[in-house]
Formats: structure tokens, sequence, C-alpha cells
């Protein structure tokens, strides 16, 4: 199974994860830091922007807007990488 990168912007570290793994737990499991409540899309606690690469959701309404998508931000605890991802604090 291919693997991506995944970055805090502004931070050296970086953690690899495959696209069935979200980009939070990724970062839990590498000891980054990355607010969070919780765990399933509904409470925003973890919205991040997504300044770069693309990542997917296994469910339909991750609890953001089609705007807030288009704008680029994500949920770290449901989104699942599709590429190399950087993620800024919202």
């Amino acid at each position: 199974m291919k693997t991506f990168r995944i970055r805090i912007d502004g931070q050296a570290a970086e953690v690899e994860a495959d696209s069935e793994t979200s980009l939070f737990a990724a970062m839990t499991r590498a000891g980054m830091a990355w607010p969070v409540s919780c765990r399933n899309g509904t409470c925003r606690t973890c919205l991040a922007r997504l300044l770069q690469g693309q990542v997917r959701y296994e469910i339909p309404w991750p609890g953001l807007s089609a705007e807030e998508k288009l704008e680029g931000y994500c949920l770290p605890c449901v989104a699942r990488p599709m590429a190399d991802v950087v993620i800024a604090p919202a």
C-alpha cells in the first residue's frame, strides 16, 4: 500500500501514513500534537487548513461545508491522505 508524508506547517517533523489512516491517527502515533475531541468529524476541534496535498473522507458529510472544503479546510480526525500533505491550524 502506498504511503504519503504528513507535515504540520512550521514543524520539521513529518510522518508517513497510508490512505486508510487518518491524518490525526498518524500524527498521534508519531507523537505530533494536534487538538481533537470527537474523532468522528462533527465537533470541528481539529479543523485545519490543507496547505498542500489532497485528502478524502469515508463519510459523506464530515462536518465541513462545501465552501470550507473549497477554501482548503480539512478535518484531520477523519481525513485520509491521497498525496503528501501539509496542514496548518485554522
